[in-house]
């Protein structure tokens, strides 16, 4: 009897987490810097993000630099509206808000509001640091720590610049779904620094045409960044890359939903 018991606690504990992270959206729409532009909304911003939810994107992209001391933020330049982010303390990032009133998101914050939701995964890009490695690299352990507190696995695939820093995401975390963006590496120089996908801007497809190919044929996906043309969305999708990053994701929505 004890053991029919366990049995079907186990079952339903499976059951239970099956459905709880196996619910996210099945599409190639991945929202750069969140769903902001036909909106009117702040790119990285809470608002952003929420909007990427409500549209259906698979993900919604989001940029994060480390401050002065030490917080995780959410912006995608540099500065916040004329503050250098990595010399400036949080709370003088504080001084500058949003047009809509938020503050500079930090990357708890945006992780927690993202959290809150189990349809759109949440794609942290790691951004290099102006102040040397050892800042990016200790930006990426700081990331997998927070995410790993907040219990935030299943939500997060991460992308960077940083060929050092992919690599670190991808031991500190190797069940992680970790991709290259700089377009430098070729599919297997890629998969051999333990990336396990590729994300490079389209320009860099057209001129290694064998590398969507390539890459599928050793495992790694494919993402695409920054479409925003429609005959460049047809053609990736012929292609059949898993996904494509865009401004625009209500005119991707649309492609898709005449295909």
């Amino acid at each position: 009897m004890k053991k029919q018991s366990f049995l079907i606690t186990a079952i339903c504990l499976f059951t239970f987490m099956q459905s709880t992270y196996a619910q996210f959206n099945k599409n190639v729409v991945i929202a750069h810097r969140g769903a902001w532009k036909q909106a009117g909304l702040p790119e990285n911003s809470l608002a952003s993000l929420n909007h990427a939810v409500e549209l259906g994107c698979y993900g919604s992209e989001f940029d994060v630099y480390l401050t002065k001391d030490d917080i995780l933020v959410v912006n995608h330049d540099r500065d916040f509206y004329g503050i250098d982010i990595e010399t400036a303390t949080y709370q003088e990032l504080l001084a500058k808000k949003h047009p809509n009133g938020e503050s500079i998101p930090t990357v708890e914050a945006y992780l927690k509001e993202g959290m809150k939701q189990k349809k759109t995964k949440l794609i942290f890009e790691l951004k290099p640091s102006k102040l040397g490695k050892e800042r990016v690299l200790k930006a990426a352990e700081m990331s997998v720590a927070l995410v790993k507190k907040l219990g935030a696995e299943k939500w997060v695939d991460y992308i960077t610049f940083d060929r050092d820093a992919g690599k670190h995401l991808a031991k500190l975390a190797p069940k992680a779904e970790v991709a290259y963006l700089n377009g430098d590496l070729s599919p297997a120089d890629a998969k051999a620094d333990g990336f396990k996908g590729i994300d490079y801007h389209y320009n860099v497809f057209k001129e290694n045409q064998s590398w969507i190919k390539d890459a599928h044929k050793i495992g790694l996906t494919v993402n695409v960044w920054t479409v925003n043309d429609v005959e460049e969305m047809k053609s990736l999708l012929d292609q059949k890359v898993e996904y494509i990053t865009t401004n625009e994701p209500e005119l991707l929505f649309d492609i898709l939903s005449k295909k």
